[in-house]
């Protein structure tokens, strides 16, 4: 751990060594609480809970996950990379142009207005160094990491599978000028909207394109400005804990809990994060029948959870327990109107922040309006949102929602 690194430093502290232990410090300890054993949740916690005194294990480092993530999002490699003849074809210049435009034209228009959101409204210590738990996220690595940049912990929850990481041989097997302008269509939803259409994802994410989420997932990460440096097949055992798995594992059972596990550094710091990407079906049908995730979800208290785009899920009593578990285990929630619906939110638990406007859901989801959401808008006023995010992006005005515990 970098922690570990900066003593060795003969305590050469400066201002951004300072962050570094900070940072490394909260990492160690979320990384542990996260391997806890079973326990029972607690009702109110604490942003920072005490973490038990086992660690997770090391992730691999291994340089071409990165290599990988680089070429795949249009970035040239570093020195030593194995796509450098690649990099050199008209496939990849012209992907590489491509991407470049796109992204620029996302940092203007998403990016640059998530990151001002975060440091105006979301600076407070208690959320920027909270682990983050961001279900229904799919590989949105984008805005979780931007709007929370500085939290050790990233636990994204979706339907899709993780996915394999293809070696340079894989890669240099495809058609690769189709491959390439294939998984440019895998980020025009996110980049153009803040979101990733559902549809599309199954239609990219399951062998079509990429066989999961590993590969966007990495493409976010290193357009944003992040190394990632190792990554891991993870699963959840029996008793909720995460262990190493193969990449070919098959679940013997219904619920294979089966994951990724990418560790990654930030360019402006330095500083060490980790993303875990569960594929784990939240609905009450299938989350009441798999414990290991409930134990595991019971241990994700004093997190910051994020809900976004979410195709209101938690409005349907299908999606109670997953919803209730979010209002009983999280220190704070960030939210457009598709996450928790504004009644639950009880005024002598929960501190609501509003912003942006509300009238009613956009287009197909019109049917899920909160009377009493749009009544607080003109009771309680917002502050102003200038980031244009989830449904209706630049169509309609948007909302979000900072709830957190009023004790």
């Amino acid at each position: 751990m970098v922690l570990y690194n900066i003593l060795g430093k003969k305590l050469a502290l400066t201002h951004n060594v300072l962050r570094r232990l900070v940072s490394s410090a909260a990492i160690t300890g979320a990384l542990a609480m996260l391997l806890q054993g079973c326990g029972r949740a607690a009702q109110n916690p604490e942003p920072h809970a005490a973490a038990p005194k086992s660690e997770p294990d090391p992730v691999p480092h291994d340089r071409i996950v990165d290599d990988v993530g680089r070429f795949i999002a249009g970035l040239p490699g570093t020195p030593g990379s194995p796509f450098a003849n690649l990099e050199a074809g008209a496939a990849w210049q012209e992907h590489r142009e491509r991407l470049d435009a796109a992204w620029r034209k996302a940092d203007g228009d998403l990016i640059s207005r998530l990151r001002a959101f975060q440091n105006q409204e979301l600076n407070q210590d208690s959320v920027r160094f909270a682990p983050i738990f961001y279900p229904f996220g799919g590989p949105d690595a984008l805005t979780v990491t931007s709007l929370f940049p500085q939290s050790p912990v990233y636990v994204v929850v979706g339907l899709e599978p993780s996915g394999t990481l293809p070696g340079p041989r894989d890669i240099e097997k495809m058609n690769l000028q189709k491959f390439l302008a294939d998984t440019r269509e895998t980020m025009a939803s996110e980049l153009g909207r803040s979101f990733f259409i559902t549809h599309q994802m199954d239609a990219q994410f399951r062998g079509q394109v990429t066989d999961g989420l590993l590969q966007p997932i990495l493409q976010l990460l290193v357009r944003t400005h992040n190394r990632v440096i190792g990554f891991r097949y993870v699963r959840l055992d029996d008793n909720g804990k995460i262990i190493e798995r193969a990449a070919s594992y098959k679940a013997p059972g219904r619920f294979g809990n089966k994951g990724i596990q990418i560790e990654f550094q930030t360019d402006e710091d330095q500083s060490l994060h980790t993303l875990y990407y569960f594929t784990v079906n939240l609905s009450d049908e299938r989350l009441k029948e798999n414990k290991p995730f409930q134990i595991y979800l019971s241990h994700l208290n004093g997190f910051t959870t994020l809900l976004k785009a979410t195709s209101y899920m938690t409005h349907r009593a299908t999606f109670s327990l997953i919803r209730n578990s979010v209002l009983a285990n999280s220190a704070a929630i960030l939210q457009d109107d598709s996450g928790i619906p504004y009644k639950w939110f009880e005024p002598s638990v929960w501190k609501v922040q509003l912003y942006g406007a509300y009238d009613r859901p956009y287009g197909s989801f019109r049917w899920f309006q909160q009377p009493d959401l749009k009544d607080a808008y003109s009771t309680l006023g917002s502050k102003p949102l200038t980031l244009r995010i989830g449904y209706g992006f630049s169509k309609v005005e948007s909302n979000l929602l900072l709830a957190k515990r009023a004790n």
